[in-house]
């Protein structure tokens, strides 16, 4: 999701050109793209990076393993507004046009109001008909967790290898949550950040008694 390539050289390819348009691809992964449109093809910071538009659901846990809102969250992480958008439809024939409308309207909102600092924007469009379509609803990430296991094989050389599979759970029922909102055909906009301080347990964490440990430390330092 945000692995970025350290070991290998990275390379640019200008695959379209036009006036005031410009258009390339890397080798690299989602987040090294960010990089390098920001250190090297603008060399400057752009006014909007949007990512996607993504096949499947980037709802819920989904976003901790999204390539495509690893890029969003890099460009938050150097203060750059961004916009991560994910189509509930992972066939090859996924209409992406129908939801042109909503994704205009969400990208000028951005680009007008701002976004508060640190924060960027997971959107998700369920795979319905336009007219289906209830409107856009500003939501919470939803608790939902993959139930993982893996199929174990054999192959022609006898060496063991594994697929892994799971189903995704969500029995969070708020209607409040990105889930909840799919599932009634509103395209969900959760507000993100990269901070992953869980700001409401320090106090509760601090409690804990440390002393042995601590004591044990000034002495060797005796």
């Amino acid at each position: 999701s945000h692995a970025i390539t350290v070991k290998n050289p990275l390379r640019l390819k200008k695959i379209a050109e036009d006036e005031g348009y410009a258009e390339y691809s890397c080798n690299g992964t989602p987040v090294d793209a960010v990089k390098l449109g920001e250190k090297i093809v603008v060399r400057g910071k752009p006014d909007l990076v949007v990512s996607g538009i993504n096949h499947g659901s980037n709802a819920s846990v989904n976003v901790v393993y999204s390539g495509t809102m690893g890029a969003v969250i890099e460009a938050c992480i150097d203060g750059i507004p961004s916009i991560g958008f994910s189509l509930l439809d992972y066939s090859h024939g996924a209409d992406f046009n129908s939801v042109d409308d909503y994704i205009e309207s969400i990208i000028q909102n951005t680009l007008e109001n701002g976004l508060p600092e640190g924060v960027c924007l997971n959107v998700n469009i369920p795979a319905v008909d336009k007219h289906d379509i209830k409107g856009i609803k500003v939501c919470k990430q939803a608790r939902g967790r993959w139930e993982e296991s893996f199929d174990e094989r054999v192959d022609p050389h006898h060496r063991d290898y594994y697929w892994l599979t799971g189903v995704f759970k969500d029995g969070d029922t708020d209607p409040d949550t990105d889930s909840w909102a799919l599932a009634n055909n509103y395209i969900s906009v959760v507000p993100i950040h990269f901070d992953l301080t869980a700001h409401r347990a320090i106090e509760e964490i601090s409690t804990w008694d440390f002393s042995a440990v601590n004591n044990e430390l000034k002495t060797e330092k005796i």
